[in-house]
């Protein structure tokens, strides 16, 4: 009998042991962690302030960070996932695609964001439109916008090309009577012809995409952010496209460019950024940050 109590009492001091050892290796990785957002965090001041803009500052970000909350159960329903809610059964993991970003650029810079897929490239371009609220941190604009983030988000199949015209428009922010001005040189651009009285749900997507492009590029903002979309349509279109917003950057258009092309983007922009999990690991100048890319995709 007090060989088995000595054993009991040698297992139960081995699982206090166990789980004292679990609680120090946890705390040692919380303070892994706690360094390495720290010398993240270091590293993005660090860069930021090569991008501060010298004189008429036209976009400001500071300390942006977005945090999305992803859930850790599966709902099936939104019945279960109310009930779940209201008992409070449901827990989230806490997701951070951008933290402390921040840089200011000048009135005619052109600024391309670069990164690998999920650096958060896209989620920065709809924090600086509104699309995204910023967790923490501000954007401050000083001139009209002009986001081409997804060419005809606001297409509807069952509408002709025209209808669509007035449709996506709107969605811009143009009034009618503007859209009726500008319809022939929005046709024209797009070089659908007679398709623009034919619905949208018999166009190729290369046509969708032209369409989308003439109607989001016809006004001269004072911003234009650009996400991937100077790669729609065939060869001809793209150098057409590129042309129209080369003409725009000789009027002095502020512009934020995000590419995969890196030939592309040395091409159109004199500054850049390049984003490594929601932080800003190199600023300035497009040759010094293009080669950081370059290496990372090596």
């Amino acid at each position: 009998m007090a060989n088995n109590k000595k054993d009991d009492v040698k297992k139960e001091e081995k699982k206090v042991e166990k789980k004292e050892e679990k609680k120090v290796e946890k705390k040692e990785e919380k303070k892994v962690e706690k360094k390495e957002e720290k010398k993240a965090e270091e590293k993005t001041n660090k860069v930021s302030t090569v991008l501060k803009a010298d004189k008429d500052v036209i976009l400001k970000v500071e300390d942006v960070g977005i945090k999305f909350n992803l859930s850790k159960e599966k709902n099936d329903s939104l019945k279960e996932y109310i009930i779940k809610s209201i008992k409070g059964q449901i827990s989230y993991n806490e997701f951070w695609a951008l933290r402390n970003v921040s840089f200011s650029i000048s009135k005619g810079d052109r600024l391309g964001i670069l990164g690998l897929n999920g650096a958060g490239k896209s989620t920065l371009l709809k924090a600086i439109v509104g699309v995204f609220k910023p967790t923490e941190g501000k954007v401050t604009k000083y001139g009209k916008i002009a986001p081409l983030l997804e060419l005809g988000a606001g297409f509807d199949m069952q509408y002709t090309g025209k209808e669509n015209i007035y449709l996506y428009g709107a969605v811009l922010g143009f009034s009618r009577r503007f859209l009726d001005e500008k319809m022939d040189e929005i046709v024209d651009f797009s070089e659908l012809g007679d398709f623009i009285d034919v619905p949208l749900k018999n166009y190729s997507s290369g046509m969708k995409a032209r369409l989308g492009f003439a109607i989001a590029t016809i006004v001269e903002p004072e911003i234009l952010i650009l996400d991937e979309v100077l790669s729609v349509g065939d060869a001809k279109f793209r150098k057409k496209s590129e042309k129209k917003i080369v003409n725009m950057f000789d009027k002095g258009v502020t512009v934020l460019f995000v590419s995969h092309s890196i030939e592309q983007v040395k091409r159109l922009c004199n500054k850049a950024i390049l984003l490594e999990k929601g932080h800003i690991i190199a600023a300035g100048n497009i040759e010094e940050v293009a080669k950081e890319y370059e290496k990372k995709t090596k």
